[in-house]
């Protein structure tokens, strides 16, 4: 009885509360539309013989500038790929284009960004593919009482926070192209989004994976993950379908056999791959193209069907089998094709995007802190309290929302999808951008400052011996445990 009170309050009621908001907002007025500035838009192609030369030279210059930087941040006890995101941010109008126009202009030739753009998703479909692998189902079961309730709240607070900042953001930052509920749904699901891989990859770092709190928190970040894109998805679907790009029926028909076709066709067919692995002992290049084929097939259909390819790509993922030694070996295949070369050509892409001089004057910049404080506030704050109310101490159950509040590369997935489709305004793109990285970038030391540091075993056997003792176990060296996830992000 006290667990159905506890799942009532902390999740029934922000349910209650995004639906009345929801019908607040009916009679906002948003700004008549403006075009934009200051940011590069894509253009007809490069005439015959430069656009290979300038795509191979963005590459190399991208690819050089999100390793050096990635190196600079590892020194900073930052994951590598938290340097790719501030790396792209710095090739764009933010800092390049700021002090340099001239070799910006020549670099990143509006009319060449198509091409990088097409790379970049290319790869962006390859990660969301990894993301889905790394899913596994069995984290999902056996958790209890606390892990249900806190990844529920971990979506529901801050969307309910961010349904309300939608309140006071959409007559100021939006135009009148967006209907408000698609303002506020978006708005609501980009403060929910945890970064599953930065995760796993911070708790791996950290050798935190096997505690009580590593556990729990990975537990929380897959619920999120796969609650947070089926959230999202519903969103691009409202939007597109409003815009009348396929009919409802044909669309909700078709996602719903899509859906099932993967459960209960693609999915037991594909066990397949895994009996060929474990009899061959390696991934052949048959079985690498056929599951290029799946990631890319299932794109398309989601692609088609309205919603976007990476939900596809994600999908493809999360059916693949889960047998650990196959999931390390396909991960190995894809990762520094995926990880290394392309995905740093989406982060340049998002750089080139935002423009950190749209935030310009004391009115936008409290703009700017307002999402970051309702940011902080809805994860960190409504993971902490949730795992708190559900007998978890408070230093672990600070420790889980530090984690949880880890936004990184996903969330930059989720804002270029709400800039493609039209709700996200150049502005609060870059102010949202801004969020994310430093939502992740104060992660790490905040985990040391409050839990890693004053928890090992060594040093700390008291405060470990509680912390092992929430999950009845007896206390170990947590440095000496080998990972459980592939390394796919460094």
């Amino acid at each position: 009885m006290k667990a159905i009170f506890h799942y009532f309050v902390l999740v029934g009621l922000p349910i209650l509360g995004v639906l009345a908001l929801l019908q607040l907002g009916q009679g906002l007025e948003a700004p008549a539309a403006a075009a934009a500035a200051g940011v590069p838009e894509t253009g007809a192609a490069l005439e015959h013989g430069g656009e290979l030369s300038t795509l191979l030279i963005q590459i190399s210059v991208i690819l050089a500038a999100s390793r050096l930087v990635g190196m600079i941040f590892r020194k900073l006890h930052q994951p590598q790929v938290m340097g790719e995101m501030v790396a792209g941010i710095l090739l764009g109008p933010s800092l390049l284009g700021w002090i340099a126009p001239g070799v910006s202009a020549a670099l990143f030739p509006p009319e060449s960004l198509g091409y990088l753009n097409a790379l970049s998703q290319v790869g962006l479909l390859l990660f969301m593919f990894l993301v889905g692998l790394e899913l596994d189902p069995q984290l999902l079961k056996g958790r209890g009482h606390t892990a249900v309730v806190t990844s529920h709240v971990s979506i529901l607070a801050p969307f309910l926070l961010g349904t309300l900042l939608a309140l006071f953001l959409y007559p100021r930052l939006s135009n009148d192209d967006v209907p408000f509920t698609h303002f506020a749904l978006f708005v609501g699901i980009a403060m929910s989004i945890t970064a599953f891989p930065v995760l796993a990859r911070i708790l791996t770092e950290r050798n935190l994976l096997r505690t009580p709190v590593g556990s729990l928190t990975i537990t929380c970040a897959a619920v999120d993950d796969v609650t947070g894109w089926c959230i999202l998805a519903g969103v691009v679907l409202l939007v597109r379908t409003t815009a009348g790009a396929l009919p409802l029926w044909v669309t909700i028909g078709g996602s719903a056999v899509y859906i099932l076709a993967m459960l209960f066709v693609v999915r037991p067919a594909l066990g397949w791959l895994e009996k060929s692995y474990e009899k061959r002992g390696k991934l052949a290049q048959d079985m690498m193209a056929l599951i290029f084929l799946v990631v890319l097939l299932s794109g398309l259909v989601t692609e088609w069907l309205g919603i976007h390819a990476l939900f596809g790509a994600f999908l493809a993922g999360a059916m693949m089998p889960k047998q650990h030694q196959f999931v390390v070996a396909l991960t190995q295949k894809l990762e520094d094709t995926a990880v290394v070369l392309l995905l740093p050509l989406f982060f340049a892409f998002t750089g080139l995007r935002a423009s950190i001089g749209l935030v310009s004057g004391a009115e936008l910049w409290f703009y700017c802190g307002l999402i970051i404080l309702v940011a902080i506030a809805g994860k960190f704050g409504g993971s902490t309290l949730a795992a708190r109310i559900t007998g978890t101490p408070w230093r672990e159950a600070a420790a889980l929302g530090i984690l949880m509040n880890t936004r990184g590369l996903m969330e930059l997935v989720v804002l270029n999808i709400g800039l493609d489709i039209g709700i996200l305004s150049p502005t609060l793109f870059t102010m949202m951008v801004l969020m994310a990285l430093i939502t992740t970038f104060m992660t790490s030391p905040l985990l040391e400052w409050i839990y890693f540091a004053r928890l090992l075993p060594g040093k700390y056997p008291k405060a470990a011996a509680r912390a092992h003792a929430l999950n009845g176990q007896q206390p170990k060296d947590e440095r000496s445990e080998e990972p459980e996830f592939p390394e796919f992000i460094e």
